[in-house]
């Protein structure tokens, strides 16, 4: 958050809200001379920076450099995610937003970029020592403490009411009565993804597992961030409840298939859902959630003109994380390395990085 912050509000602001060149980069912000000057749009975009950011770090949590890492979140902070995030959040000018491309919140903009950078750096970075058998066989690394991870999630779940109903960026008259509907039908779609994992998790692994439900959770909120100004109540259930199903069959996809070790499934509730929570506005989104015969979707009296607008700019999102992502930690790579020695590792991070454990309790 620190560096997010400074990063952002020196750079980051600038590209992403500065005089449009193109369509496809802004440059330059009085925001520095001018406390004034967007202050609260600094404020509210720099958390979505970090947000992006901060996901990367699960997928390739236990085994990489804190340096990297921070010097990573810079990169992100003020140029991968500002720069294309303006491609929709600028308005017109905005390549995205001038052909109609809907995110309303995030689902593609934060969502899909973070989880697609983490996917990459977890394929740059490499597996934890003994995730894999020589064999090809995935030997399970649980989770410390499943309590924390409940709590971080219920934590996630109560700011996404401010992620996603603040993005109406207004507060009264019918921006209320519309801000309140988006808040409801983000708790609808994360309730819906909470059980879709937790009944495909049941199903496939015949006991219902607490570390997929709270990713369906997760992913029942990414999934809904794209289309909460822009779904009813219903629609926002099926989105969040596929999403729950799909982050289940991600993780497995991801670790069993293609042997990459997501140490959380950072991509499979971020990038994953976050794509079909772009798509889904083409296949039941409503221009007007207050009414349900406006509808956008191929599903719902739409045509195929938004379902593939939606497709472009989720796309767009995933080559360009994918693309900057990928040269800044090649980079990294060859100079100051991307992950810890193998002794270090072993020993735990907390110690050999930082002098400190992160569980007081000695074995």
């Amino acid at each position: 958050i620190s560096v997010a912050t400074i990063t952002f509000w020196a750079i980051g602001y600038g590209l992403m809200y500065g005089a449009k060149t193109g369509g496809f980069i802004s440059l330059g912000s009085d925001i520095w001379f001018n406390p004034g000057a967007g202050a609260h749009d600094v404020f509210f975009q720099l958390v979505f920076a970090a947000t992006a950011a901060t996901i990367v770090s699960g997928a390739v949590a236990g085994r990489t450099k804190y340096s990297t890492y921070i010097i990573f979140t810079v990169f992100m902070t003020a140029i991968i995610y500002p720069i294309s995030g303006g491609w929709q959040w600028y308005g017109d000018g905005a390549w995205l937003a001038d052909r109609g491309f809907i995110d309303f919140a995030g689902s593609s903009i934060v969502h899909a970029v973070g989880g697609v950078a983490a996917l990459v750096a977890a394929c740059m970075v490499g597996p934890r020592i003994g995730k894999f058998g020589k064999d090809g066989s995935v030997n399970p690394i649980p989770g410390s403490n499943l309590l924390l991870a409940t709590l971080g999630v219920f934590i996630l779940w109560l700011g996404w009411f401010g992620f996603n109903g603040g993005s109406q960026l207004a507060w009264g008259g019918d921006d209320s009565i519309y801000a309140s509907a988006v808040v409801m039908v983000t708790q609808i779609a994360a309730a819906a993804g909470g059980l879709g994992a937790l009944i495909t998790s049941w199903i496939w692994f015949g006991k219902p597992s607490l570390s997929q439900t709270l990713n369906g959770c997760i992913a029942g909120l990414v999934s809904i961030t794209a289309g909460c100004g822009n779904m009813t109540f219903g629609g926002g259930l099926l989105a969040g409840l596929i999403g729950g199903v799909l982050v289940v069959a991600s993780i497995e996809f991801i670790e069993k298939k293609l042997k990459i070790d997501d140490a959380i499934g950072a991509f499979s509730a971020h990038g994953a859902a976050g794509i079909w929570g772009t798509i889904v506005i083409g296949l039941w989104g409503v221009a007007d959630p207050m009414d349900a015969s406006t509808g956008i979707g191929i599903f719902n009296g739409g045509d195929a003109g938004q379902l593939g607008t939606q497709a472009l700019g989720a796309l767009a999102y995933c080559a360009w994380a994918a693309g900057m992502s990928f040269l800044v930690l090649f980079v990294l790579k060859k100079t100051i390395g991307l992950r810890v020695s193998e002794e270090v590792e072993k020993g735990g991070l907390d110690i050999n990085e930082h002098g400190e454990k992160v569980f007081g309790i000695n074995p």
